[in-house]
């Protein structure tokens, strides 16, 4: 039954009690074993497995207070014997690794090396501790205690990598495309190849994140002031919005054309300049992938997607204004009293900040959980060998292999270093507490984004139930509707954003075996799985949808979150013409108040950066990219501005309801 008119309703109610207690135990409970696990994960855990690369004796490379302290990267013996990069990170590489202070340099071989005593002082840096130069070549090479050649490497991620290249088409290493394997005989770099799979696309991508990074360090405070210059934009806007409501928005419904407008203009402009250009007529798909994106700023075709979309949504924009102009009306009506209840409640613009602050937190203990549990197994050690044992890839201690049953049996092999286990009780049940470690992040960041709609919506409808405003508000209405929300509603809270975080871990269910999927050839099994992915991305949008108009009216009538949800569902059906064009009129409004600031910021990080003004020529920095600057100055515009307006969504969702 719809609520009927009480003209002595003054909203939200002051006498409350507790609401979904039995949740409110349950989240306290589930916080708890969270914490927990966190303090098992830091006992058991080992960060440095993960800094530092690990040697065959289970030893960290470069570890400060340790003897290998000036030696940070990682030797493999025998690179070829390695099957991919993949394998060389995952430390399962079935060759003796050792620490080093740097990588080889330059071809050498220990036949060559031995006979010539300085080079052979630096090829035993390279070799185990005990080699001596009277020791013969098949003793050294039987004890394993050198690799038998050493080749030109590069340091990746703290390991020894052979600096593999290219010179006219053919795979070089150290320049040259032959070496000597350590035996006399000379073999071609391409066999490098297969020990290490893709080095050159890795090589390629460790310049790419190096030119990023450089491009960070000279950039970063350029990056600042248009971070800065967003939020005072932002901020600025909401002001004039709170004043003059009905004038901005129609100046930023058309701010918002010209802007668009003006991108297709310089896209256009672009791609008739690369006109009759050498090579500009080449297709993206013809490029193919590159490293360097400022290749594809070359070529018109991609001149020709970037206009092409910026028309559809100009387009689009202008049709939706047309059919909805006359609701444009009554939603700037809408806005300008959100504006007055915003005047009147001040701090709640920076409430986003408190919320960023919490989230912040709870991002922080669930990564550094997840390093700690990832790194908290033991090293396990295998046998490794040159020819057949039985022996080969079973377990083995290093400490006392030599005199060991399977060393009789396999003089030839070794007890190596291979990843990280265990077959504990603890080590049995860690993926478990990994995924209770990722479904308590979901549900505290849910319960932390819930708390903040609460909030926003209890202070505001202390402005909308005052008969008098401000005199019958309280004298802080956002920590008075902070504290009611802590105070009673703190299940409710963890209900709603419980029913959230399920559905959320099915999504990553269900997108972990479309992974695993992705090579099956069963195609109803994809259909299927592409139908049920589908299915729970509108079920979340539901809930979130549900949740956000629940908590408003919890906020106000101090109700469970089932009764509270129940009476905002069938509120919204009764009004659901209101719904679908003030509230979504609204919304869209404030979208395109978030798109003219994005776009604004972004057009002037773009000729700043770009250096296509001549007044920033000698200011701006010289960069690699300058589309790495601008596309984080865009996405920090765009978070920035949606901080301020979620306010500014959450004011006129309030307003809306308790009106209706």
């Amino acid at each position: 039954e719809p609520r009927k008119y009480d003209p002595t309703f003054k909203g939200p109610i002051q006498s409350r009690g507790c609401t979904d207690i039995v949740c409110c135990i349950l989240f306290i409970l589930a916080i708890l074993g969270y914490i927990a696990v966190g303090i098992l994960a830091w006992s058991q855990g080992d960060p440095r497995k993960v800094i530092y690369p690990t040697d065959s004796r289970g030893q960290f490379c470069g570890q400060a207070g340790t003897p290998l302290e000036n030696k940070p990267l990682l030797f493999y013996f025998n690179i070829m014997k390695c099957a991919s990069p993949m394998v060389l990170l995952e430390f399962q590489c079935p060759t003796t690794q050792m620490c080093v202070e740097k990588c080889p340099e330059k071809f050498m071989t220990l036949i060559k090396a031995h006979n010539v005593k300085n080079d052979f002082e630096v090829y035993k840096k390279f070799c185990k501790e005990g080699v001596t130069n009277t020791m013969s070549i098949p003793d050294i090479l039987r004890l394993g205690l050198c690799p038998a050649m050493l080749i030109p490497s590069k340091p990746f991620t703290r390991r020894c990598f052979p600096a593999l290249g290219q010179k006219g088409g053919v795979i070089t290493v150290g320049n040259s495309s032959l070496f000597d394997d350590g035996s006399g005989t000379m073999r071609d770099a391409k066999d490098l190849v297969d020990g290490v799979k893709n080095a050159t696309v890795v090589i390629e991508a460790r310049q790419v994140v190096m030119k990023i990074f450089e491009d960070y360090t000279q950039s970063w405070y350029w990056i600042l002031i248009g971070l800065v210059i967003a939020m005072l934009t932002s901020l600025l806007f909401i002001v004039l919005l709170r004043f003059l409501a009905g004038i901005m928005v129609w100046i930023m419904i058309v701010l918002v054309i010209l802007v668009i407008g003006y991108g297709i203009f310089h896209c256009y402009m672009e791609y008739a300049g690369l006109s009759g250009e050498p090579g500009a007529n080449v297709t993206i798909q013809q490029l193919g992938f590159q490293t360097d994106f400022s290749v594809y700023l070359q070529i018109r075709q991609t001149w020709l997607a970037f206009m092409i979309i910026l028309a559809i949504v100009e387009v689009i924009i202008i049709l939706l204004l047309i059919f909805l102009r006359k609701r444009i009306l009554i939603a700037v009506a809408l806005i300008k009293e959100a504006s007055r209840a915003i005047g009147h409640v001040m701090s709640s613009l920076f409430y986003p900040l408190f919320t960023f602050f919490l989230l912040a937190m709870v991002i922080a203990y669930w990564a550094v959980t997840a390093v700690f549990l990832s790194t908290s197994n033991e090293p396990i050690y295998k046998v490794f060998n040159e020819t057949a044992c039985d022996h080969s890839r079973q377990t083995c201690d290093p400490a006392n292999y030599t005199t060991s049953p399977m060393k009789k049996q396999c003089p030839d092999s070794q007890c190596l270093f291979a990843f990280y286990g265990g077959e504990t009780v603890y080590h049995k049940y860690l993926i478990g507490l990994q995924f209770y470690n990722v479904f308590l992040f979901f549900w505290c960041a849910n319960f932390v984004t819930a708390l903040g709609q609460m909030t926003l919506a209890g202070a505001f409808a202390s402005y909308y139930w005052a008969s008098v405003k401000p005199d019958d508000m309280p004298a802080f209405p956002l920590f008075s509707a902070l504290g009611r929300s802590l105070r009673y509603h703190t299940g409710t809270l963890a209900f709603g954003s419980l029913i959230l975080s399920i559905i959320q871990i099915i999504r990553v269910l269900l997108e972990y075996l479309d992974h695993k999927l992705k090579g099956a050839q069963n195609k109803f099994a994809k259909f299927l799985l592409c139908c049920l992915k589908c299915c729970f991305w509108c079920l979340e949008k539901f809930i979130k949808f549900l949740n956000r108009n629940a908590y408003i009216m919890v906020a106000i009538y101090g109700k469970n979150f089932c009764t509270a949800a129940r009476d905002a569902f069938f509120l919204l059906m009764r009004n659901m013409i209101r719904v679908a064009v003030l509230d979504k009129v609204t919304d869209f409004l404030l979208f395109l108040g978030k798109l003219l600031i994005v776009g604004l910021v972004g057009i002037f990080a773009f000729f700043f950066f770009s250096g296509r003004v001549k007044a920033f020529e000698n200011t701006a920095p010289n960069l690699h990219y300058y589309w790495v600057p601008i596309l984080t100055v865009v996405i920090g515009s765009y978070l920035i501005a949606h901080g301020f307006f979620s306010v500014y969504a959450m004011c006129v969702d309030t307003l809306f309801l308790c009106f209706c």
